[in-house]
């Protein structure tokens, strides 16, 4: 059967939540081709080509557009059967279910997926086990991605260090993660679990990356460290096997400081920088959140991995039901004291939580009086701040960090004007023409970071 699988934006990487599943249903027998929306034109060819569209979904961006861009579908070709497969996927689905997509599949949805296009082969209904479970967890084997039939790596997000750029591929050594935090859409999937990836499959992808022009390589695995004792393995292969070759990854602060007798050998094998959720400074929040770290064990964990010469780019949630004007002020004081002014993109300063269909948050007690409606095409249930100037702030942040970006300028500048906004929400006095202290430390300049600003 002749299958296009679509991806609409991967944060910026060439899509491997289209070139997996697009191996396994080539070995499956079937034809596939595969078109990312963020770096391609739609093409009427393939649509015209195809006998299945499969829309992958792992972010709630990706989610948003693949809702517009599977309308297309419909409209086009009312007949086509349609699938969403990802994270995202059992969000919103009465906009989905029998109106834009026949089937929906989260968590490891590679043998449904191809289940399900095997089945129409076969003569079978397009919603066929639609009233199936959604959640698909049971461990399978993966197959070598289909990196072939994606765009060049030249097309996405670069590393950036100093004055060098070098190509980045972006591999996952494991899916899911064993902890519950309340704002993350993975637990409502994964429930605490996770599944690895074959160490073997994850190596022979870096050595096709890196065949590809890779210099860098991003492990994007919800939280690297989940399975320590494996990512070390592949950390440890991908260094013997390509000694130049540099890598960034994502964990907890607790698993930071928790890991600090690996942080050497990472440090070694090339790791420049850490993602970690921060999220915010107010440790009221931290545990509403269940974050699992307070704001003084996240200085600790910035000042660990520096010992190792490891930056950390730390990601920000400002904006939650509980959050003051001065809570804003004390993460952007946070940024600057801990010299993380280069190291933040600045859209992380106007993030909003977003509470999807599932979200654990919805049954917390401290949500219950804040909690609105849902807004089906937001993907998210509305709420209310405890104080009013907060969504004034942020309006105004998201406002000036935009035409900030327009006009790239840099960081250092845009973060003088973040603050001095939020000073002036929170009724206190900015500096002479919004210009913050001096930061003590560093420089804004010259951190190792990825072209494309982090955000879901």
């Amino acid at each position: 059967m002749r299958v296009l699988l679509t991806s609409t934006y991967e944060l910026g990487h060439q899509p491997l939540h289209v070139a997996s599943p697009a191996a396994a249903l080539r070995k499956a027998g079937h034809e596939v081709r595969c078109l990312d929306l963020s770096v391609q034109r739609w093409d009427p060819g393939a649509l015209e080509w195809a006998e299945a569209v499969g829309f992958s979904v792992p972010m709630h961006t990706a989610m948003r557009l693949a809702l517009r861009a599977a309308a297309g579908v419909r409209r086009a070709r009312p007949e086509l059967p349609i699938c969403f497969y990802g994270l995202y996927a059992p969000v919103s689905r009465d906009l989905t279910v029998g109106a834009l997509a026949d089937r929906v599949i989260a968590g490891e949805y590679e043998p449904a997926l191809t289940g399900w296009v095997t089945a129409l082969a076969a003569g079978g209904s397009p919603d066929a086990g639609a009233a199936e479970s959604l959640i698909q967890l049971d461990r399978g084997e993966f197959e070598l991605p289909a990196r072939d039939l994606l765009p060049p790596l030249e097309r996405y997000a670069h590393l950036a260090l100093g004055d060098d750029e070098r190509l980045v591929g972006y591999v996952e050594a494991s899916h899911g993660c064993v902890h519950r935090c309340r704002h993350c859409p993975v637990p409502p999937v994964y429930d605490g679990r996770i599944r690895i990836v074959a160490a073997n499959t994850v190596m022979h992808d870096i050595e096709r990356l890196v065949e590809r022009g890779a210099r860098h390589i991003t492990f994007g695995d919800p939280d690297f460290l989940n399975g320590r004792r494996h990512s070390l393995r592949i950390v440890q292969a991908m260094h013997e096997r390509f000694p130049e070759l540099t890598f960034d990854c994502t964990t907890k602060v607790e698993h930071i400081l928790q890991n600090a007798g690996l942080w050497p050998a990472f440090a070694e094998a090339g790791c420049l920088f850490v993602v970690s959720a921060l999220e915010s400074v107010n440790d009221e929040i931290l545990e509403r959140l269940d974050k699992g770290h307070t704001t003084e064990e996240a200085a600790r964990a910035i000042a660990l991995l520096r010992e190792h010469g490891i930056e950390i780019r730390p990601s920000w949630m400002p904006f939650t039901p509980w959050t003051t004007p001065d809570d804003v002020v004390e993460m952007l004081d946070f940024v600057s004291e801990h010299d993380l002014v280069g190291n933040v993109d600045p859209v992380q300063y106007t993030i909003r939580l977003l509470l999807p269909e599932g979200s654990l948050l919805l049954e917390h007690p401290d949500m219950r009086p804040h909690l609105r409606s849902y807004d089906a095409e937001r993907l998210s249930y509305r709420w209310t701040a405890i104080d009013p100037e907060v969504d004034r702030l942020h309006a105004r942040l998201a406002a000036l960090v935009e035409q900030s970006a327009a006009g790239s300028e840099p960081i250092a500048e845009t973060f003088a004007k973040v603050r001095a906004a939020a000073l002036e929400a929170a009724g206190r006095t900015p500096s002479p023409a919004g210009r913050t202290e001096p930061i003590p430390v560093g420089s804004t300049e010259g951190r190792p970071r990825l072209t494309e600003p982090w955000f879901c």
